[in-house]
């Protein structure tokens, strides 16, 4: 649970990241064209040709931002597996030693129960 958190917070972060970076790059453009010292059909025809590149742009920026979602979502799923590894050798472990425990626990209480209860098989 507290991955699968992580994961959708670093997707937020980053989809955050890239949306600003595409506003502040839209904004920056349009002022930088804007407070340029060129003429107005110089500026029309650079603002066109802008315009124009701003599909293609937008296409690369989702695809990078889908291979960014993969890497981050394989990654993921790599340490739930690692973690479900680690979580399975774990409990097997604690039902070891329990059951060790156990044994030792009985061999004790043999010891202290009197003789005729250890061959009658009373308790």
């Amino acid at each position: 649970m507290e991955l699968v958190l992580r994961f959708n917070m670093s997707n937020q972060r980053l989809g955050r990241f890239l949306g600003g970076l595409v506003l502040g790059s839209v904004v920056g453009t349009v002022v930088g064209l804007l407070v340029a010292p060129r003429s107005g059909k110089e500026t029309r025809q650079l603002l066109k040709k802008s315009a124009e590149t701003l599909p293609e742009l937008a296409e690369d920026l989702s695809t990078n931002v889908q291979l960014q979602a993969n890497r981050l979502s394989e990654s993921a799923l790599r340490n739930w597996d690692e973690t479900l590894i680690r979580l399975k050798e774990a409990i097997s472990a604690g039902l070891e030693a329990s059951q060790q425990q156990q044994t030792l626990y009985k061999a004790e209480a043999e010891k202290h129960l009197p003789e005729s209860a250890k061959t009658t098989g009373e308790r």
